[in-house]
């Protein structure tokens, strides 16, 4: 008995360790199968990205804005060989991580969309407080998709129906993008014809939870709130059938299965019957039952899973995100299966898979190509890949070089916190998203450089503000060095987040040399910088 009874001890240790490694070193099995996913990874792929390099790369991933000076300072004199992880915690653990996430799900959901009905702050606000309370991103899905904006206190999760004014069809074809990463508009007339997995059903399955909700009591009030009919059922006909026969379909997820609706007498539909200036309440919601649908779907998984890896990495599994078939299959297919089983697993943790991304050396690795490599397939992951600062990066990461993010947390001092700073940035902000941001309604996923954008970075006047002359800013702090090669690496960590080449030493020490008036030789400097690819892109 007695060993029997130590045999299952030690089974039941060996299983409890097991699921530990296997909950701990899921960055290592992203790295065997990315390895996996390319003959002679190991021979192409760039070296790990150097400590300069990272800690830049992971601050704006994960805290929207560039180290400060000391930070950087800190972090490369660090010799301890475990200080990128424990960086990673720092970065995630920081309230900036709430608020990058807040704003990297924002323009992800919103696609800024102007504000209509529902204020940005509230909405904002929702966001940041949810992330900062590492909400399970299903549930998060759940609120916003089961809101109804009737609580004047907490419209915000509402934003996502309200903001495209609950236009059936908008937000149908939204959530097939935005939450299961099928863009099925062409299936709203008939079967898509360059995608066969995407069906005219699938469409009209999802439209079949939201036909009976509509904008009560007039959609053009900005205090509308979402009501919902206990009657309205959804036929459709494919243009392409020439016979015109209708079908119908109730509510039910792509290649799911409809769910059976309870059926009422005559007369015991609503548990508030519709009247004059009344919200009618229906006793079976099927709005109401969208969100469970979604959020146990397969696609969901996968979606939120490529969603993030593509944050990350600059590219998703599945490219376009929003373009999930079997006709388009994913990069490494086995990875992005594991990733959604492993969110899933852990109850839709966003902040445990981000930083099981940020550990793999897949993540880590250099965006300096190898001389060996002519051509870089983008969808092998061997080099860190450059993706442009988001407008809100670009913001905080300029505003943090130039030493004015120091004038701004000294000013709010003691009352500082991450919403304050927003509030009190969102100016800059908003000045960056016009010049940066895609238009309303536009997925913010392809780069495209404007004459606009350039003549605003090397002429525009609020670049010039932010580098004027100012105790304590950069080119304060510089302009009272007097060693030429000092000044080189103040300008170089503040802005770049690594200290000066021996070259850039001595084109500084150049452009100094009998200059008449340095600090206007160090601004055009540090503008010059700030305006350069290196600045703008993540890499």
């Amino acid at each position: 008995m007695r060993s029997l009874f130590r045999a299952s001890v030690v089974f039941a240790l060996v299983l409890q360790t097991a699921s530990y490694v296997s909950a701990q070193d899921l960055h290592q099995r992203i790295d065997a199968l990315i390895v996996a996913g390319h003959p002679g990874y190991a021979q192409q792929a760039s070296p790990i990205s150097s400590d300069a390099e990272f800690l830049r790369r992971a601050t704006l991933d994960l805290n929207g804005t560039i180290p400060n000076t000391t930070e950087v300072r800190a972090f490369l004199a660090d010799k301890d060989s475990n200080k990128r992880a424990i960086l990673i915690d720092k970065l995630t653990a920081s309230p900036a991580f709430a608020r990058r996430m807040m704003q990297f799900f924002d323009v992800m959901l919103m696609e800024r969309r102007r504000d209509a009905k529902v204020p940005r702050p509230a909405w904002e606000e929702y966001l940041r407080t949810s992330f900062e309370q590492n909400k399970p991103y299903d549930q998060l899905v759940k609120e916003i998709l089961s809101a109804d904006g009737v609580d004047p206190k907490a419209r915000g999760p509402a934003k996502f129906y309200l903001d495209r004014d609950f236009e059936p069809n908008a937000v149908t074809r939204d959530i097939g993008r935005l939450f299961l990463g099928r863009n099925m508009q062409c299936a709203q007339c008939h079967d898509s014809p360059i995608v066969d997995d995407y069906k005219q059903e699938h469409y009209f399955g999802i439209l079949a939870y939201l036909n009976r909700s509509y904008l009560f009591p007039n959609p053009q009030l900005p205090t509308a709130v979402i009501a919902e009919k206990a009657e309205g059922e959804v036929s459709f006909t494919s243009v392409f059938d020439k016979n015109k026969v209708t079908k119908s379909t109730g509510p039910k997820m792509p290649g799911g299965k409809p769910f059976a609706e309870p059926k009422f007498d005559k007369g015991k539909e609503y548990k508030v019957v519709p009247a004059a200036n009344v919200k009618p309440i229906p006793n079976f919601s099927r709005r109401a039952m969208l969100a469970d649908s979604i959020v146990e779907s397969e696609s969901f998984r996968r979606n939120i899973a490529n969603r993030l890896w593509a944050m990350m990495m600059g590219r998703g599994l599945v490219h376009p995100l929003d373009f999930d078939h079997k006709d388009n299959p994913p990069s490494h297919p086995e990875l992005l299966e594991l990733l959604a089983k492993e969110m899933s697993g852990h109850k839709f943790d966003v902040k445990w898979l981000v930083k099981e991304l940020a550990l793999s050396q897949t993540y880590q690795r250099s965006s300096e190509v190898p001389v060996l490599l002519k051509e870089i397939p983008k969808d092998r992951f061997l080099v860190g890949i450059l993706r442009p600062l988001s407008p809100e990066q670009i913001t905080y990461a300029m505003l943090e070089a130039t030493g004015r993010m120091e004038v701004e947390r000294a000013a709010l001092g003691k009352t500082f916190t991450e919403a304050a700073m927003a509030a009190r940035l969102s100016p800059h902000t908003a000045t960056f998203v016009r010049m940066f941001g895609s238009q309303p309604g536009q997925a913010e996923d392809n780069f495209q450089s404007t004459l606009d954008q350039t003549l605003f970075l090397k002429h525009g006047q609020g670049i010039r503000n932010l580098i004027e002359l100012r105790p304590g800013n950069l080119l304060d702090r510089a302009g009272k060095l007097t060693d030429p090669n000092a000044i080189a690496d103040e300008m170089f960590l503040s802005v770049f987040t690594r200290p000066a080449t021996d070259e850039e030493k001595k084109d500084i020490a150049e452009i100094l040399k009998g200059a008449p008036d340095r600090n206007v030789v160090l601004s055009e400097t540090i503008w010059a910088m700030l305006a350069s690819a290196e600045f703008r892109f993540n890499h």
